[in-house]
């Protein structure tokens, strides 16, 4: 009897309970919604991402304080790209599901120019997320999704991929070693 009485009361704890229905809900497909927790972690991955190239190229052995810098900026914009996303879901009435952030599959970066490339990598695939959900939005004919995501985030994420695109074609200019010092400091701000 004691078996089934922790059994019935296990399921009863991993049970979820459906969410209210939203009293501001409207014209916000559950695709669009699904879509948007997706693109949370995902933001949430990249900033975990970049947060280890910073922590990588601060390093007391690798020393190289731009890119430490300019990681840790990405990281912290993604982590403010994925709390503008949970705004947005809430004003639309959508219900924000966290999922396990996957941890970045490497620690060791390498050169400035392997993390840049890397990082480059990464701006695509996030770009290429968001285009994605974008059509959903056009799919589902939401406007002001499509507005939002365009003000929010699609614009930047061009301008994101042209500034790492020109970093990776001056570092390889450059080369590694004093090359590579030289557009941590002059580029980057590395050392002051």
């Amino acid at each position: 009897m004691t078996m089934l009485k922790l059994l019935i009361c296990a399921l009863f704890l991993v049970t979820e309970v459906a969410p209210a229905p939203s009293q501001v809900r409207q014209n916000f497909h559950e695709d669009s919604e699904a879509g948007i927790n997706k693109q949370i972690n995902l933001e949430l991955y990249a900033s975990y991402v970049y947060m280890s190239m910073a922590s990588y190229f601060g390093h007391d052995d690798v020393s190289l304080d731009g890119f430490a810098r300019l990681f840790l900026r990405m990281s912290e914009e993604e982590r403010q790209h994925a709390n503008v996303l949970v705004d947005y879901q809430n004003k639309r009435g959508g219900h924000v599901v966290y999922r396990e952030v996957k941890q970045p599959d490497q620690t060791q970066w390498g050169s400035g120019l392997d993390a840049m490339e890397s990082a480059l990598e990464l701006e695509k695939h996030m770009n290429q997320a968001l285009l994605d959900l974008y059509r959903t939005a056009d799919r589902h004919r939401d406007p002001q999704m499509q507005d939002f995501l365009n003000y929010h985030f699609l614009k930047e994420e061009v301008t994101r991929i042209k500034q790492l695109g020109d970093y990776v074609t001056k570092l390889k200019r450059v080369g590694d070693g004093l090359g590579e010092y030289n557009f941590d400091r002059d580029v980057l701000g590395g050392g002051k």
